[in-house]
């Protein structure tokens, strides 16, 4: 059943956005407001790799119910890599590119809890779809946020930067 490869993908990417909440904020710790709140977006989505789990094996496929990791040696490790090649982009720069980065994947993520729902209401699967219809307006919420970090720093950044 096709449904299973979306489970799969939406699995995937829930883990992926949560990753790149941590590691923006591991990357910006300076900015109090995005390092705490991004922490709090990444268990967002970390719970969300745990509750849609026990969903895999009724459509054929195998979640780790256990989110990934947080990325914090993997981002000291790009930050030394880029710094050492001199590649640093300005750290406004990097953190709209950040931020836009976040709100793709988070958009990504709202899609495929849609794509899950509709299916889920077509199989009259009520566990799936109540699933989706608690976790789909949080990830719309880290969509929210990140474009309103979006909207608060692209003029500062581009115009007078």
């Amino acid at each position: 059943m096709n449904l299973g490869l979306a489970l799969e993908e939406l699995h995937r990417s829930e883990n992926h956005l949560a990753h790149q909440l941590l590691a923006v904020a591991e990357r910006h710790e300076a900015d109090h407001e995005l390092f705490h709140l991004g922490r709090d977006l990444a268990r967002w989505s970390q719970d969300h790799v745990r509750r849609l789990a026990p969903f895999g094996p009724r459509y054929g496929v195998d979640l780790d119910p256990e989110p990934a990791g947080e990325p914090r040696l993997v981002a000291r490790l790009y930050e030394a890599v880029s710094d050492r090649l001199g590649r640093r982009s300005a750290p406004a720069l990097l953190l709209l590119r950040d931020l836009r980065s976040l709100h793709l994947a988070a958009v990504g993520v709202s899609v495929d809890w849609e794509m899950v729902a509709q299916a889920a209401q077509g199989l009259e699967d009520t566990e799936l779809l109540a699933l989706a219809r608690r976790c789909h307006p949080e990830t719309l919420r880290q969509a929210r946020w990140a474009n309103s970090r979006i909207k608060e720093s692209a003029t500062q950044v581009l115009v007078t930067g």
